[in-house]
């Protein structure tokens, strides 16, 4: 037998307080005879049945949860990953299962980012309203409305005190990220759907892509337009500026990315050789610059590729890695089933982060040209794509309407 005695004892208390309890008059009176249970029912027995009942179900479920888990750090370890006592913050990825699943959105979410300094990030959605979370515990913070139609980008300046929004009712809003959290200006001057913002580095300027074909230069402090750039010949997607400000990178639908002096208006170099229109772009971080070149073939002895280096994705299911300066395309990675809709590089330089329709996200091995790991991320398209430069965390959003965030170990 299985149980002592006491546990029988106790057992069968429980058992007789639970047909009692619900009415079980019969089978009370035949079990109480057959098991020798005493009339009176001791008070600690009272719903001790339905208890274990429940928790038992609640720890099966745990056990799953740790059994998928393990098999997940198995996988790895065969895989060669390296093991979470050797990781360094440089090798952090994102796990799975996600850490926190947020919901509040009514509609597609377009775009998410952390903030630069707090641990706030950003989700804006087609629903017109952009929404602030606490990345760390998962808590909905505030939701800023002003938008009238979808919200298509959102950018924070480099200390966080401004937030930019555009959206396809073809204005560009700034938000006090300080104090307030208002709208304090509000600014037109495209003609069709604003799809892209970015603040140059030093904060004082903003620059704005649009279906009409232009990139526009805003002044902060006034909100006047200053510079349009013109020279795509259909929807300009994404604008990203580089880490000294000096160049801007743009891709649109005619297939192309094209980088520009940001001072002077001419486009530098055009780089045409995705086969689709360009959804994303990325700046690689210095910290990349010898991952790529191994990946592209280049030794000291040929001489390296001096950079900036670019990253772009496309709905022709592939990214390229691309040296600015020389126009070339370094390599291609191939591994998504379907467009690729965000790119964010890993702060250590080894990797790349993928977001695409295929509704997954991708971590990629940039020296090695492979793709390193899958997270089946949402349960429909996913949007956008971030990563914290110095928190071990991973966001996305998605048509689902949801957003995720996940842990790096």
């Amino acid at each position: 037998m299985v149980l002592s005695q006491r546990q029988r004892e106790e057992l069968n208390q429980a058992i007789a307080d639970y047909l009692g309890s619900n009415g079980y008059n019969d089978a009370l009176d035949v079990f109480r005879k057959e098991a020798e249970v005493p009339t009176e029912i001791d008070r600690k027995y009272r719903g001790l049945l339905e208890k274990k009942w429940t928790s038992v179900i609640r720890l099966q479920k745990k056990v799953m949860e740790l059994e998928s888990k393990l098999s997940e750090a198995e996988k790895e370890l065969i895989e060669g990953a390296p093991t979470k006592a050797k990781r360094t913050p440089t090798e952090w990825i994102p796990r799975q299962p996600e850490k926190f699943k947020l919901t509040g959105h009514r509609a597609t979410v377009n775009r998410v980012i952390f903030h630069p300094v707090f641990s706030m990030m950003v989700s804006a959605s087609e629903d017109a309203t952009i929404k602030v979370w606490d990345f760390e515990t998962g808590e909905y913070e505030r939701t800023l409305k002003g938008h009238t139609d979808s919200v298509q980008d959102i950018a924070f300046d480099a200390q966080g005190k401004l937030l930019a929004s555009c959206s396809s009712d073809l204005s560009i809003k700034l938000w006090d990220f300080q104090q307030t959290f208002e709208c304090i200006k509000t600014m037109h001057g495209h003609d069709h759907n604003v799809s892209s913002v970015a603040f140059v580095p030093a904060g004082d300027f903003l620059l704005s892509a649009s279906r009409d074909k232009t990139i526009k230069m805003w002044e902060v402090a006034t909100g006047y337009c200053v510079k349009t750039y013109t020279g795509h010949r259909d929807w300009v997607r994404m604008v990203r500026i580089n880490f000294d400000g000096t160049l801007m990178a743009t891709c649109s639908n005619d297939h192309s990315v094209r980088v520009w002096c940001i001072n002077s208006k001419e486009s530098k170099v055009e780089l045409r050789e995705h086969e689709h229109t360009v959804e994303c772009l990325a700046w690689a971080p210095e910290s990349a610059a010898a991952s790529i070149n191994e990946a592209a073939g280049a030794d000291n002895k040929k001489g390296q590729h001096q950079g900036p280096f670019l990253a772009s994705g496309s709905r022709d299911k592939t990214i390229r890695v691309w040296d600015v300066t020389s126009g070339l395309c370094l390599f291609t990675l191939y591994g998504h089933d379907n467009w690729v809709r965000g790119i964010v590089f890993h702060p250590g330089g080894k990797y790349m982060l993928t977001a695409s329709d295929d509704k997954t996200i991708r971590v990629w091995d940039i020296r090695n040209k492979r793709c390193l790991k899958v997270l089946q991320a949402h349960s429909h398209f996913c949007t956008s794509i971030d990563m914290h430069k110095s928190h071990p965390f991973v966001i996305s959003g998605s048509v689902d309407q949801t957003v995720k965030v996940y842990e790096c170990r």
